[in-house]
């Protein structure tokens, strides 16, 4: 009870803060910065600060990135599981424009290497866990391995099927309890799976059972929660599976925040929902979403991401509860 084992990718973010993004052939001045994050660093940072007992299975480089990652991880009491790679710590460079949007492209380095091997000798987090989730900065073998060893274990599966561009396979989303995808990975990971084809940007203004069709061809057998930033998140549940909720599908309003920088809000979510469900777990699934909604808000209102992240005790006297 109250574990989590976060399965992903470490990365040396290097930050632009530019007035609007850039456009194709366009030159920018901005201000610069650098600092840690990749999805599932991020992830496991928000999970530890939300208060789970938190391991991270990833893969570093022998550099410069690899003892940050490590001394990072000593600071916040995570159990860091990580296989040495020949290949230099992930990068990502990542542009954010005045309104807190961003546009992000990464250099995969050794997170490209993490082995299913190794996640297999990981076995032991993974039994004491409650929750296991994961991204697709990873290889697809090591985080079906993971799940696999979660379902064994009893542990309930997260996949946040991100980025966008990053193939779930199906026997990847078989594996999910839940999959977590933002607007754009949603629309993406439809049209793959079901030949469907919605506009990202239109899914937050669809009604709530044409939304909830969608979701349940993307995953007949289990819960889908689509974060739709400022308009909080969907709940999808499969038939009369509903994890202690009232309803089979119903929205959570987005916390009233003032963002300045959204880079990491989907991972802070996932962190949060992740620790929430395994400290909670008998909580109905609508409290851990709207604790997820209002820590995934609190953690936009500062720069970065790893770096962003609060801490239970902040979200609680923020919010209440």
């Amino acid at each position: 009870m109250g574990r989590v084992v976060v399965v992903g990718s470490f990365n040396v973010d290097h930050v632009w803060r530019v007035a609007e993004l850039p456009r194709p052939g366009e030159t920018l001045s901005g201000e610069y910065r650098t600092g840690p994050g990749g999805k599932g660093f991020n992830q496991a940072t928000a999970a530890a600060r939300a208060g789970a007992a938190t391991a991270f299975v990833c893969a570093l480089g022998e550099d410069a990135g690899g003892q940050l990652a490590r001394a990072l991880a000593t600071a916040d009491g995570i159990d860091l599981r990580d296989l040495p790679g020949r290949a230099p710590t992930g990068t990502a460079g990542i542009y954010v424009g005045g309104d807190g949007r961003n546009s992000i492209v990464i250099g995969p380095g050794a997170n490209a290497e993490l082995s299913p091997a190794f996640v297999e000798g990981q076995g032991d987090a993974v039994a004491a866990a409650g929750a296991v989730l994961a991204q697709l900065e990873s290889p697809v073998a090591a985080v079906e391995t993971a799940f696999r060893l979660a379902r064994a274990a009893g542990a309930t599966t997260l996949l946040n099927p991100a980025p966008a561009d990053a193939l779930a396979p199906a026997s990847l989303l078989a594996l999910a309890d839940i999959v977590t995808p933002n607007e754009s990975e949603f629309a993406a990971q439809l049209r793959r799976h079901a030949g469907e084809a919605v506009a990202a940007e239109a899914l937050g203004q669809l009604d709530d059972d044409a939304l909830h069709a969608h979701c349940r061809r993307l995953l007949p057998h289990g819960t889908v929660v689509v974060t739709l930033g400022a308009q909080g998140c969907f709940v999808s549940h499969a038939g009369v599976c509903l994890r202690g909720d009232a309803h089979a599908r119903y929205r959570v309003p987005a916390a009233p925040v003032r963002a300045v920088d959204t880079t990491g809000a989907g991972d802070a979510f996932n962190g949060a929902l992740a620790a929430s469900l395994a400290l909670r777990p008998h909580a109905a699934f609508v409290e851990h979403v709207r604790y997820a909604n209002r820590y995934a808000g609190l953690s936009t209102e500062r720069p970065g991401a790893a770096a962003a992240m609060p801490r239970d005790a902040e979200v609680r006297a923020r919010f209440g509860g």
